[in-house]
């Protein structure tokens, strides 16, 4: 994941707004095409777009306007078919997308299986650099790094850094080591010093308020309009999360518990989700994007 811009937004990479707030336009879109069209092949139509959208209250001014800005960022490329213009994936959009997926299904709330390795991180920036600071900052909270003091930072597991460093000009700054914590270390403070565990239990906390309800404040009764936020709000809530190892985390730590009603709630509506999907997406197969975009 390489996207200043959505760094720039917040650790989720589509804001910060709380669970138990309506998300913003772009993270839904990005749900929406991580949930049905990554890995299909194919483009959607921009009226089955602002149908979806529809369900879940987002006005058509509004994702019509995020969906122009979006292209502009080089998150979509457009298409034109008739009087249709089809909305497709590219490389950049891609990668974010896969990134969502990979914390969803394959990484889990809460490191299991840490081998007791830290990344530290280390800078020095010019006081001048106010903008390469904000940006570097941003990626590390993206990653899971936890600022441990001045400078220095802290990730609880192998961090791919060239990757969270690639295009930054305060890359030439950045000192980076493997390490693991040797006595009289109090790993137990380090965490609660380098990690705010208070607000991240709370998001999760609120995520099962939210949803641990037979009908959640605010969601329609649509199985796709009802997945699409459930799906949204999870991910704000895992990508403010550094994974911190299951062993310095409080017993009561409430991020396994909320994993799992996310995924049972999300099996109970892919059905119908699925089946109202294939009915209100109009899609076309997928092809190299032409040198021209269409316009709305």
């Amino acid at each position: 994941m390489r996207d200043d811009d959505l760094y720039a937004e917040g650790p989720a990479g589509c804001g910060e707004g709380e669970p138990d707030a309506t998300p913003r336009p772009q993270t839904l879109l990005l749900t929406f095409f991580g949930g049905h069209v990554l890995g299909r092949d194919v483009r959607v139509a921009t009226a089955s777009v602002l149908d979806v959208l529809r369900r879940v209250g987002v006005s058509e001014h509004a994702t019509r306007s995020t969906l122009s800005r979006m292209a502009r960022r080089g998150l979509l490329h457009r298409t034109r078919r008739g009087r249709s213009v089809y909305l497709g994936l590219t490389p950049r959009s891609r990668e974010i997308l896969r990134d969502g997926e990979h914390r969803i299904w394959r990484i889990g709330a809460v490191n299991a299986r840490w081998d007791g390795t830290w990344t530290l991180l280390g800078f020095s920036l010019p006081e001048s650099w106010q903008r390469q600071r904000h940006v570097l900052r941003s990626r590390l909270l993206w990653a899971g790094f936890g600022a441990l003091q001045g400078g220095l930072w802290i990730a609880p597991s192998a961090v791919d850094v060239c990757a969270l460093l690639d295009g930054l000009e305060a890359a030439e700054h950045v000192k980076v080591f493997r390490a693991r914590a040797l006595p009289p270390t109090n790993v137990a403070e380090l965490v609660r010093d380098a990690w705010d565990l208070t607000a991240v239990a709370a998001r999760y906390d609120r995520f099962l308020r939210r949803w641990d309800a037979s009908s959640p404040p605010g969601v329609a009764d649509d199985s796709l309009a009802r997945q699409l936020l459930l799906e949204t709000e999870w991910l704000q809530v895992i990508r403010q999360d550094p994974r911190l190892p299951r062993e310095h985390l409080p017993a009561d730590w409430p991020a396994e518990r909320a994993q799992r009603l996310f995924r049972r709630l999300h099996a109970e509506l892919d059905p119908a989700a699925r089946a109202i999907a294939a009915e209100v997406l109009d899609t076309i197969a997928e092809e190299e994007p032409r040198a021209a975009t269409a316009t709305h």
